[in-house]
């Protein structure tokens, strides 16, 4: 009797921790909903959709309380064609308002993911703006002309104490009776002509070689663009992946410039800038919103229809836009992004610098023969669980007996010249 009062006890006591428990996941039900709503939406809804506001298709906060049911919600998200073709009265009345543009059908969704969408569409809050903060962005003042000034200056002004000191040496000279040695000028002292000659040829060859080794490069070029596009907005704080944009960088030789239907991706529900205040680089106020307008008269957007504009045969009047290229190489060197980025998973921050911090972009490396070399002897490649090295037998050995960690790119021929010149 005794063993089953104590087995009873610890089955109300096991069925009081579950009860607790699903109270508790309970609970935590609607946060965690909404925050996996929040993932949904944007894999699946955000590139037509915004909760607060009319883009590509109708804003969805509220659309619970609009739509006929819950089931007619589940309906239209797993097919509104079906339910569009099946006479449905607002379903058509959708349907027309948006230009007769059919939603797209998501029947992966499970009735709990619509639920925890619609949880969090309703939970999105407008952004408030406060008062503008105080500029801070400005450029930092270049004072290496000061600098030349004042050593400049110093300089003549010891030339000039050492003349007095000079001069006040031969008068105390003079005044006790001592000979004073014969000054010899400048111009005509045998020794600071043949010094000055020396530092003039090795300043004067040195210009001459940098200037012809460094003909054709371009570092820190930053051109004036049609468009103030900025890289630490989008890729930075954003977080937008560099291959969304550049999408050729894993299978060609160019990366490719997004067209600006990649661009209107967005921008159909992105129309004004909220961000933090930006600058060019002469430390100017930009105007993120008015770039954005600048964007859609390039693609032929109008933001007040949400259509784009058609000529009398229904062609859509965009212009492209004349981006200015940064990074040039020489037309005999040859550089294959997928080689790089796909084969050698090198970082775009390997050559492009950190751009995910730049608002303007520049050429942050010189991108010479020199540096990529360097790169080729000091960069590993992924040869240990790599078929394509499987020829290398030999390093494969050596890294397996502990004689080498790993494997360089100018041991595989990475410094052949027909590598990168043709």
């Amino acid at each position: 009797m005794s063993a089953y009062l104590k087995l009873n006890f610890m089955f109300k006591r096991v069925s009081i921790v579950a009860l607790l428990a699903v109270l508790m996941a309970f609970g935590g039900f609607t946060q965690a909903n909404a925050q996996d709503g929040k993932a949904l939406f944007q894999a699946n809804c955000a590139s037509c959709h915004n909760p607060l506001k009319d883009a590509t298709g109708p804003a969805l906060q509220g659309m619970d309380q609009r739509v006929p049911s819950k089931e007619w919600l589940y309906k239209w998200v797993h097919n509104s064609a079906a339910v569009i073709a099946s006479g449905d009265k607002y379903a058509n009345e959708i349907y027309n308002k948006w230009n007769k543009t059919a939603m797209t059908s998501f029947p992966n969704l499970t009735e709990a993911d619509i639920d925890a969408i619609v949880v969090y569409v309703n939970s999105v809050k407008p952004e408030e703006k406060g008062p503008e903060k105080p500029s801070t962005g400005a450029k930092e003042a270049d004072n290496t002309w000061l600098y030349v000034a004042i050593t400049a200056i110093l300089a003549i002004l010891a030339l000039v104490l050492i003349r007095i000191n000079k001069n006040l040496a031969r008068s105390a000279n003079d005044a006790e009776g001592k000979p004073n040695t014969k000054q010899i000028s400048l111009r005509n002292n045998k020794l600071f002509i043949a010094i000055a000659g020396i530092i003039i040829f090795i300043l004067a060859g040195y210009w001459i070689v940098n200037g012809g080794v460094e003909m054709g490069r371009q570092q820190n070029y930053m051109p004036h663009q049609p468009i103030f596009y900025s890289h630490k907005v989008h890729a930075g704080i954003n977080q937008i992946n560099c291959q969304y944009c550049h999408a050729g960088v894993n299978d060609s030789r160019q990366a490719m410039i997004p067209s600006t239907n990649v661009c209107m991706n967005c921008h159909k529900q992105i129309s004004e800038y909220t961000g933090e205040q930006l600058f060019d680089h002469e430390g100017n106020k930009v105007d993120g919103t008015a770039q954005i307008q600048e964007l859609y008269k390039y693609a032929g957007w109008d933001p007040a229809k949400k259509d784009y504009k058609r000529n009398a045969k229904g062609e859509i009047l965009a212009t492209p836009i004349k981006w200015t290229k940064i990074h040039n190489l020489a037309d005999f060197v040859y550089f294959n992004h997928s080689q790089h980025v796909n084969v050698g998973n090198v970082q775009c921050q390997t050559c492009h610098g950190p751009i995910q911090e730049m608002d303007e972009v520049k050429q942050f490396e010189s991108l010479s023969m020199g540096w990529c070399i360097n790169c080729h002897r000091e960069t590993k490649v992924d040869f240990q669980n790599n078929n394509y090295y499987s020829i290398f037998e030999k390093y494969h050995q050596e890294i397996k007996e502990g004689k080498r960690d790993g494997v360089t790119e100018a041991e595989l021929g990475g410094l052949e010249c027909q590598k990168c010149h043709y």
